[in-house]
């Protein structure tokens, strides 16, 4: 006997719609709070969840915020867009540290860097338009990409490759329905760096087939090693429309102030595109939130106006933590972590770990392995499945150097005493 189909609701019996019921909360966020959470209630918890620098906003950024906010004029509607003065100084900078000129009638600044990936995307999309996804992927990409109606579909590239995609993976999953490749470099979660020559290969794979890229370039300032080496040869970060103009006018760039200057909870993003997308794109903010805060304008004025100094000295501290980081986790039997180039994220492949025996369970998945660290040791990661790819973990090391060996070490700690 066959169920019933359940009837159809009518609109009004529907609580939630459908486009945000389909939402999922950020995996990130949530690792984070829970970790807060137990070290608010007195657990000696060490989080790796988070993406966030952990050092201070510099005091000249600070100091400039302050003074804004004794401004009468800062108090009241400025455009949508952005601050004039904001706008000018983001097409400077772009030119300084990119060699990628534009003008300020090209930028947008928007309200910290996932509302310009959504509003880009909201601004391209169609429904039924798909984007390319290199995966792992940060979390909020294919949700922004539905939200505005168009369809992820992620492409794999794993360790073996220090997850880098070719374009012969890109080629296989381009349909007639292909509008948007998303391109990611440094990667969140995984810190690859894709080299000049591979930009500028994919870079011309796309405009070969008239596909837009959207590029994520909020990490441009932290690379380490090689990737350090060559863009410091190359006297600029490899952006992809300064590497390959011919994309130029199919090409929207998404940055802010967040990484680079330790200033994630001032949102302030920006978007960087041609004309009439960027147009667009401030018809809907100023219908969703109107200006970003005016302080938070006047401090990111001040961030991109100045030198890098600061981000100097975070990447140096990053760049240590990321070696100490990788030996860690290699000591540890079953684990395979390849060395990030950028970002502040390791990636370690934990396949080989699951359905072992760990203190009387058998984690089946990382999201369960993940859950036994957190119960066992009191350490919280970010398991794979947040990122589109089962099997990894994702770890921030983007906290002081002691919790980094103190979190690592219990982790190797635990995960010795795996068996089959």
């Amino acid at each position: 006997m066959t169920a019933a189909t359940p009837p159809a609701q009518s609109p009004s019996e529907r609580r939630l719609s459908a486009r945000i019921s389909a939402i999922s909360e950020s995996a990130t966020l949530a690792v984070d709070a829970k970790a807060k959470a137990l070290k608010a209630a007195g657990r000696p918890v060490i989080g790796f969840g988070a993406g966030e620098p952990d050092f201070p906003t510099p005091d000249y950024i600070v100091d400039a915020a302050v003074a804004a906010a004794r401004e009468p004029k800062n108090h009241r509607y400025t455009p949508a867009g952005g601050l004039p003065e904001l706008k000018s100084a983001i097409a400077a900078k772009t030119l300084r540290d990119s060699g990628y000129e534009v003008e300020a009638s090209q930028v947008l600044v928007t309200n910290g860097g996932k509302q310009a990936i959504y509003q880009a995307f909201a601004t391209l999309l169609d429904p039924g338009d798909e984007v390319i996804v290199p995966a792992p992927y940060w979390t909020t990409y294919p949700e922004s990409i539905q939200l505005a109606g168009g369809v992820p579909v992620p492409v794999v590239a794993d360790e073996t490759t220090g997850y880098r995609l070719s374009v012969e993976q890109l080629e296989a999953a381009r349909t007639e329905r292909t509008k948007v490749l998303l391109f990611v470099s440094p990667s969140n979660p995984t810190g690859a760096v894709y080299p000049r020559e591979q930009v500028e290969e994919i870079g011309r794979w796309a405009a070969g087939h008239g596909l837009w890229v959207l590029t994520d370039e909020i990490y441009e300032h932290l690379v380490y090693g090689e990737a350090a080496a060559r863009a410091e040869a190359d006297g600029r970060s490899a952006s992809l429309p300064m590497v390959v103009p011919e994309l130029r006018d199919k090409c929207v760039i998404v940055n802010g102030v967040a990484k680079t200057y330790a200033m994630t909870g001032w949102r302030v993003g920006w978007i960087i595109g041609p004309q009439d997308v960027v147009k667009a794109a401030t018809n809907l903010q100023s219908h969703a939130t109107s200006n970003v805060s005016n302080v938070s304008q006047a401090a990111a004025l001040a961030a991109v106006s100045g030198g890098l100094e600061a981000v100097a000295t975070m990447r140096e501290a990053f760049d240590r933590r990321r070696r100490t980081i990788v030996r860690m986790l290699n000591e540890i039997d079953g684990v395979f972590c390849p060395e990030p180039e950028g970002a502040f994220y390791a990636y370690p492949s934990v396949k080989e770990l699951l359905g072992k025996d760990i203190r009387g369970k058998r984690p089946a998945t990382s999201v369960e392995l993940a859950a036994v660290i957190l119960e066992e040791v009191e350490v919280a990661v970010v398991p794979g499945e947040a990122f589109g790819t089962p099997g990894y973990l994702r770890l921030s090391y983007a906290l002081g150097d002691e919790d980094l060996v103190e979190g690592v070490s219990r982790i190797q700690k635990l995960l010795a005493e795996a068996r089959d």
